[in-house]
């Protein structure tokens, strides 16, 4: 081979790919991955290697362990974080959405696993987003034992990026919290969200801006600051908060608010011939919501389905717990309140329901 078709060959950095940037990426964020680690990951390899490790005779604490996982992403809010140029919350996101799942069966979060697909390694940029993850991993007591970044030029943009996370929690079986255990006369106690957290960003985004044809730099009255601070908001994580319930109060089940809305997730954890329901007057939904369906003139029962309505998360306890309950989310500084309640199915269907009108 000549000299001159050698210095012209293909390489996978003229295809797109940057390694050395990947691996500045890693050095830049190893220090928010060393912020997460808890006891069963310490002094186990490091990032870098494989695969992540984690102690797991740290379960023998356990008569019977059983292990939760559950895997996610943020949906189209990542864009957001693109165009404002804003990284290092994202991750928040993707955390909540992930171990919160976990901790609706009453499972401690243990570990998580991260997935940042890019179109064009900005290191600083990778570093941020991990950043966020990691600081969601302290919030959720979590460990972030590893993860990937993959480099997509030809198929993203070199500005665009997509995140998703695994995560790994445990819970005693005689523990595990759900629909087998909630009864009649129980209490619906609902947990105020951050905002719009992760879910229906696709109509959100469609309202705001090719409707109302706001600006994300556009200073809004009702929010105190900028609608792309309104909307990048990180979703709460309730995980620690969630695990405190399990120790002060008989909690009998949880209900993460996501993608359906309030009644729909609620249902998930409704027993056969039992029905769920929720007085919207116990709350007044965060101005937000009201600007999207004021903006996009969305009938109330497509927000309810598509939007949290500024609850996140529900615990259901029974009604002798509700003050116990109550105190335990105040002392952690979750605002929370009694929502509804249990009721024989009656002529419901088995399931959930908003009644009343919201406060204003």
């Amino acid at each position: 081979m000549s000299e001159t078709t050698a210095g012209t060959g293909a390489s996978y950095a003229a295809a797109g790919v940057d390694i050395e940037a990947g691996d500045r990426a890693v050095e830049l964020m190893k220090e928010w991955v060393k912020k997460t680690q808890r006891p069963e990951v310490a002094g186990l390899g490091g990032l870098g290697g494989f695969a992540g490790l984690f102690d797991a005779s740290a379960l023998k604490r356990f008569e019977r362990p059983l292990l939760a996982s559950a895997t996610d992403g943020v949906g189209t809010k990542v864009d957001l974080a693109r165009q404002l140029g804003v990284y290092d919350t994202i991750g928040h996101d993707l955390v909540a959405m992930v171990m919160d799942d976990i901790v609706v069966c009453g499972a401690e979060p243990l570990f998580m696993t991260d997935y940042i697909c890019v179109g064009k390694v900005h290191p600083e940029r990778v570093a941020a987003i991990v950043k966020g993850i990691a600081e969601g991993c302290v919030l959720a007591g979590c460990a972030l034992v590893g993860g990937e970044t993959a480099e997509h030029p030809g198929l993203l943009g070199p500005d665009d990026f997509d995140v998703a996370g695994a995560g790994t929690g445990v819970v005693e079986a005689d523990r595990v919290l759900g629909s087998d255990r909630i009864r009649k006369g129980d209490a619906v106690i609902a947990m105020a969200s951050s905002g719009l957290h992760s879910n229906g960003y696709s109509l959100v985004r469609h309202v705001v801006f090719d409707r109302a044809k706001m600006t994300l730099g556009q200073q809004v009255e009702e929010f105190g600051r900028t609608l792309g601070e309104e909307l990048l908001e990180p979703t709460r994580i309730y995980s620690l908060d969630c695990l405190a319930l399990t120790r002060t109060t008989d909690v009998h089940a949880f209900s993460h608010v996501t993608g359906g809305g309030l009644a729909a997730n609620l249902a998930r954890v409704i027993p056969e011939g039992l029905h769920a329901t929720v007085d919207r007057s116990t709350w007044a939904p965060g101005a937000v919501f009201d600007l999207v369906g004021k903006a996009g003139r969305v009938e109330r029962l497509e927000l309810e389905k598509t939007l949290n309505m500024g609850v996140g998360m529900i615990a259901v306890v029974p009604e002798d717990s509700v003050d116990v309950a109550l105190a335990t989310l105040a002392d952690r500084g979750v605002d929370s309140w009694v929502a509804g309640e249990i009721l024989d199915r009656g002529d419901h269907a088995t399931g959930a329901e908003l009644t009343g009108d919201y406060a204003k």
